[in-house]
């Protein structure tokens, strides 16, 4: 059906946003995307989603649900809006990117929708898409590759909020991949998404069964293993020879820091400095600090 000319100004205007941020993987520093279609399971059938599934079925907010529709990773169901939306450019880039890709949208009352939500301000948007497919590390593991990997293991992270903002701010310092254990950690709810900023329909994620045995997989892989502990004797700055290899970066849980058996697979325990009075950072904030000095030690030792 074509549009009047309001829609076709709208239209245009929201063309150019989409540009800036769906060219965002071009950028030659960017992870590379795993390509998951026609590859063969290793060692038997691939695990089932209901058991090893990151989730995302629901995802809420309005920058998570037009990033899941710019990222077109995954089939979307149904988009919800509710009936008293303010007018607003993200709202706009919504609807016009879901009628593009044939997305029904439904107007419900404000009331129904924060009924169905399950995030504190879903911001009267929701969508409703297939889950999030996870990379197996296996296959990441033997991609070739011009760049060393950065990957970043997640130790029993169970706070959704820490784990959306971890997530993003590995999307923005081009991490490879995510590894998140199957078992007591938090995987991806409406809340993660939210908290992500649409950061999920971009980055790599893998679920393993037990973290310490992952790293030794990678390990021997020859992947180093870096791990953040305010107890270690060095700092985050001292990385040296290690940022030219393939790292993996693993964060504790929120308080508790690292497991034991985790911290034992560890090559090198650094610390993030803190010269104020207090001891500790948030783990998310923590995550992008570490990240982005991987990212700057690289660059500057090419």
């Amino acid at each position: 059906m074509p549009k009047d000319s309001k829609s076709n100004n709208r239209s245009g205007r929201s063309k150019n946003r989409y540009a800036s941020s769906g060219n965002r993987r071009s950028n030659p520093n960017s992870p590379k995307r795993i390509d998951l279609s026609g590859r063969s399971n290793r060692g038997g059938n691939r695990p089932s989603q209901k058991e090893h599934g990151l989730g995302g079925e629901q995802i809420e907010g309005r920058q998570a649900v037009r990033e899941l529709l710019l990222g077109q990773r995954r089939r979307i169901r149904e988009i919800w809006i509710a009936s008293d939306i303010e007018a607003s450019p993200v709202v706009e880039d919504i609807l016009d990117l879901a009628r593009d890709q044939r997305v029904q949208v439904m107007n419900v009352s404000r009331r129904e929708l924060d009924r169905e939500a399950r995030s504190e301000a879903p911001q009267g948007v929701l969508a409703k898409a297939d889950a999030i497919e996870e990379t197996l590390l296996a296959d990441l593991l033997v991609e070739s590759r011009d760049t060393p990997l950065l990957l970043v293991a997640i130790d029993g992270v169970t706070d959704p909020g820490n784990l959306g903002a971890i997530l993003r701010c590995c999307d923005g310092a081009g991490v490879d991949a995510v590894i998140l254990p199957r078992h007591r950690a938090v995987h991806i709810t409406p809340t993660v998404a939210k908290a992500s900023a649409g950061a999920i329909e971009y980055l790599n994620m893998c679920i393993v069964g037990g973290l310490p045995s992952a790293l030794v997989e990678m390990k021997q892989a020859g992947v180093s293993i870096v791990g953040l502990d305010d107890a270690a004797e060095k700092n985050i700055f001292d990385l040296g020879e290690f940022a030219k290899e393939s790292i993996c970066l693993v964060l504790g849980a929120e308080g508790a820091g690292m497991s034991r058996l985790a911290r034992e697979r560890c090559d090198l325990l650094v610390n993030i400095p803190m010269l104020g009075s207090l001891s500790s950072l948030n783990v998310s904030v923590a995550a992008a600090l570490a990240t982005y000095e991987i990212v700057r030690s690289r660059r500057n030792i090419k």
